[in-house]
């Protein structure tokens, strides 16, 4: 899902951010210049952790069901009403109907589209600076000045850099600026001689050459990279606004620091003679630029006309404080596995699981199989993310509405029979009154909703939270809640359950186990027992999710089993148990 990633991102850049802010105000004064800038090193960091997959921020949120719990049944054999006959067929029809609601994947795609057309709104402009600079080297003179040349050398030697630089001259800038990551040019404006003194030129050269030695121009790109990532928050923004201006205040610095002190003042007054020019826009997502904006400019103004050498003490608290602010985005790693624990999905990890390809069966299906051989306490997983993704139980969850049903005595075994109010149903088997055993094999939704309208909500919750059944999520309020809603289960926990049900670890009464035994059994061949409950997901009148789920019995052993296949138009209940049965016969179970 898309979504929570995306929520998580929200939350852990907005803390970053919001933490970094306030730890530079509190320390502002055991920062040097160059640990202000530093300290938003740690923001790429936590800003990568939203985007790493899901799976692997759950650090260590996962369930699986406890061996010593695991048995072999309850031996139980409790005498009641007889089922419809095994093998008759129906079981392999489809009953359902179409729900008119908004699915969660067409929720998650439409937030994945809103969230893509703003990538894609600033990626435009974006591409018209990079082309603006390609134009710009294109047309760009280059600069053959022996003056200029021989500073630049000068100023190379004097920062220990080995770099070849090529410098331009060009129209289509106002300010000296660095542009490259590979190749690097250094481009003046032009005609820049004719202004600015060999002085003036120095200060300039010392200012880029710098900001290259800082590899500011590879954190640049990383910086729009990220700014087109995280478009939706405005806090990321403010960020990297804050960012570049430390970057430009550190490199300020720092060539204050290869200066004399009688040379500042001109470095800074070199700085002024710009700010007329800059009153052209200026697109700085591209190039590290000697002036920034009037605002930033006095700025930095402020801090070159405050500046004083900065002592080995204070670099030893902006380390300090930079190791509080590293622990800080270090704690946003469990914030960030919290926030992932996505409740559409179960993480399940088991020793004993076996991960097979059983794509063949499947064809064009998305699916996943799981199945659980309770004599070697072993599992078998198709699709393991497949296997852990919640969704809709449909009407398999008829098997807990009837045990539930049973238990709260809305229904009783030997007195099941519900009438038919006489209102029309899709299917004519739906449109007459109806036991446990019809209604569960022509899996008659009216039937299950009356027990559910008895049982009430309240009490409802209660058993989903008593079993454990997926997400026990009822917050939907739509009716059936088990048919497309936000009522969500994964194979894998439909497996857990079912051996859970046949053995009766949630300590119902022996009787009512008993007797959905007896109302899901489905066929019986070479003396093997088949039983389950089909479940078909129909939206806006196009099946999406096909459901088989149950268990077979054979030879002392039980193999419990789940497989749900999904598609945009003819998933359904009959496909997942045709697959199933596919999967048991090439196994010698059924």
């Amino acid at each position: 899902m898309f979504y929570p990633q995306l929520f998580v991102g929200f939350v852990v850049s907005s803390i970053t951010v919001a933490g970094i802010l306030l730890l530079k105000r509190i320390f502002r004064r055991q920062l040097t210049a160059l640990w202000h800038y530093k300290l938003w090193f740690l923001l790429p960091i936590a800003l990568t952790l939203p985007m790493l997959p899901l799976d692997m921020l759950r650090l260590g949120i996962e369930w699986s069901l406890p061996k010593a719990a695991r048995s072999a049944g309850t031996g139980a054999s409790i005498a009641g009403p007889v089922g419809p006959p095994a093998g008759d067929g129906n079981w392999l029809q489809d009953f359902t109907v179409s729900v008119g609601r908004t699915s969660s994947a067409f929720l998650d795609s439409a937030v994945a589209g809103v969230w893509l057309a703003g990538v894609l709104a600033l990626a435009v402009p974006l591409l018209g600076s990079w082309l603006k600079i390609e134009k710009l080297k294109r047309t760009s003179r280059r600069v053959n000045d022996e003056e200029t040349l021989r500073l630049l050398e000068q100023c190379k030697k004097h920062l220990g850099l080995s770099k070849h630089f090529i410098v331009l001259e060009s129209a289509l800038v106002v300010s000296p600026m660095l542009v490259g990551v590979g190749r690097t040019y250094l481009v003046f404006p032009q005609r820049y001689y004719e202004w600015l003194s060999a002085e003036e030129i120095k200060y300039i050269m010392l200012h880029e050459l710098i900001h290259y030695k800082h590899k500011d121009n590879l954190t640049g790109v990383l910086l729009v990279a990220f700014q087109l990532l995280y478009w939706y928050n405005p806090l990321v923004w403010l960020a990297f606004r804050n960012m570049r201006l430390d970057r430009e205040i550190a490199c300020d610095h720092a060539v204050l620091r290869t200066l004399d002190d009688r040379s500042h003042a001109k470095y800074g007054h070199t700085m002024i003679n710009f700010a007329e020019k800059m009153s052209r826009p200026l697109d700085l997502a591209w190039g590290n630029r000697f002036a920034s904006s009037k605002k930033q400019l006095k700025r930095r103004i402020e801090r070159i006309a405050a500046y004083t050498s900065e002592s080995g003490r204070l670099r030893r608290k902006s380390i300090a404080v930079f190791l509080i602010a590293s622990a800080f985005v270090a704690c946003q790693v469990p914030l960030a596995s919290v926030l992932a624990v996505d409740e559409n999905r179960f993480s399940f990890a088991d020793e004993k699981a076996t991960y097979e390809d059983l794509r063949t069966y499947f064809a064009d299906y998305e699916g996943s199989f799981v199945m659980y051989d309770a004599q070697t306490d072993r599992y078998t997983i198709y699709n393991k993310s497949g296997s852990e993704r919640r969704v809709s139980p449909d009407s398999t969850f008829k098997i807990y509405g009837a045990l539930f049903g049973l238990d709260s005595g809305a229904v009783e075994a030997d007195r099941s029979t519900l009438r038919w109010d006489g209102k029309l149903h899709p299917y004519d088997a739906w449109n007459r009154d109806q036991d446990l055993f019809t209604a569960m094999n022509r899996s008659v939704n009216w039937y299950f909703q009356e027990i559910d309208a008895r049982i009430g909500r309240d009490r409802m919750q209660a058993y989903l939270e008593r079993i454990g059944y997926g997400n026990a999520d009822l917050s939907d309020g739509a009716s059936p809640f088990w048919l497309e809603s936000s009522l969500k289960i994964s194979p894998v926990e439909q497996v857990l359950l079912l051996e859970s049900f046949y053995s009766n670890r949630f300590e119902f009464r022996d009787e009512h186990i008993e007797t959905v035994k007896d109302a899901i059994r489905l066929d019986e061949k070479g003396g093997a027992l088949l039983s389950g409950k089909t479940g078909t997901g129909a939206v806006n009148g196009k099946e999406e999710s096909g459901w088989f789920v149950g268990y077979v019995e054979k030879e002392g052993n039980t193999y419990f089993f789940a497989t749900h296949v999904g598609s945009e138009n003819r998933a359904n209940g009959s496909a997942a148990a045709e697959i199933t049965l596919s999967i048991l016969r090439d196994k010698g179970i059924y």
